[in-house]
């Protein structure tokens, strides 16, 4: 009875515990499905080059506003969305792949956010913006999360069809529909929104951990697109309730918490998952 209080009892004590589980779970309920997406169209670095571009942006809102939403998000989601168009135009131009192309560009969009923070005599909130923190999910940010996370989900409902064809067979979905590059843009940017309002309290560099690793360890569970989203989702909630625990407890950073026990499942899945598992798959050699 005593371990099983120690599960909720922070929730029920304090506001900004409460909060900071209702926003992480909203968001791991928004991100799953995106980051299972990223992962069969072989986007799963993207995800990870765009947190680092939207850091200009951010660097930007937080420069003349401070901790604001709508400075903060504007920013983020103007940055990540530039940073994306620059990424494809390159590649159009010149040939270049997109996610080397996108390589390229999130060192210099990371550098440059550290320094606009820099110039502006910042730098202890720097580690806010790249952490995040558990305290940062005041009313307003939590009405945002809410929000950009219904939006996500039914704008997934809306293209998923069109988004799934693209992914599997795109050539059989030119000639029946000109909805791929829509469902597309639409898909890149949820990815962009859906990083840029999470950094707020996971941190630019921690929540892309939270969109592409129960993603990542779903593919051990099944074969199955909703099942694989079901899991996901199930995945990011549980390491959100646990990892807001451990940095209630032990004092640590919530977003590194949050993403090292999303971590840990990953780990788990990789041994015990029955689809592909270490421990499911057969021997290499058998005696005769």
């Amino acid at each position: 009875m005593l371990a099983a209080a120690h599960l909720w009892q922070p929730f029920h004590e304090y506001v900004f515990m409460r909060r900071a589980l209702l926003g992480g779970l909203v968001l791991a309920c928004a991100t799953a499905p995106l980051g299972v997406f990223l992962i069969l169209r072989r986007m799963s670095l993207i995800g990870d080059a765009v947190a680092h571009g939207i850091l200009p942006g951010a660097a930007l809102g937080f420069w003349f506003a401070g901790l604001s939403l709508p400075a903060l998000t504007i920013g983020g989601l103007g940055a990540g969305l530039g940073m994306a168009g620059l990424a494809a135009w390159i590649t159009r131009r010149t040939g270049l792949r997109e996610d080397a192309s996108l390589a390229a560009i999130y060192p210099i969009s990371l550098a440059s956010g550290v320094l606009i923070l820099g110039i502006a005599g910042k730098r202890l909130d720097l580690l806010h913006l790249l952490f995040g923190s558990a305290l940062a999910v005041d009313g307003p940010t939590l009405t945002g999360m809410l929000w950009v996370s219904g939006f996500s989900l039914i704008a997934m409902a809306l293209i998923y069809k069109p988004l799934l064809l693209d992914t599997l067979d795109p050539l059989f979905l030119q000639t029946v529909s000109r909805l791929g590059p829509l469902a597309h843009g639409v898909f890149l940017t949820l990815v962009v929104l859906n990083l840029v309002i999470g950094f707020q309290a996971i941190g630019a560099l921690m929540v892309v951990g939270l969109m592409m690793l129960p993603a990542a360890a779903s593919r051990f569970w099944s074969r199955r697109l909703p099942t694989l989203m079901s899991i996901a989702t199930l995945l990011g909630c549980l390491s959100v309730w646990f990892g807001l625990l451990l940095s209630f407890y032990f004092s640590l950073p919530s977003g590194p918490a949050i993403v090292l026990v999303a971590g840990s499942l990953y780990l788990l899945s990789v041994v015990f998952g029955p689809v592909h598992g270490l421990l499911r798959r057969p021997p290499l050699f058998t005696s005769q």
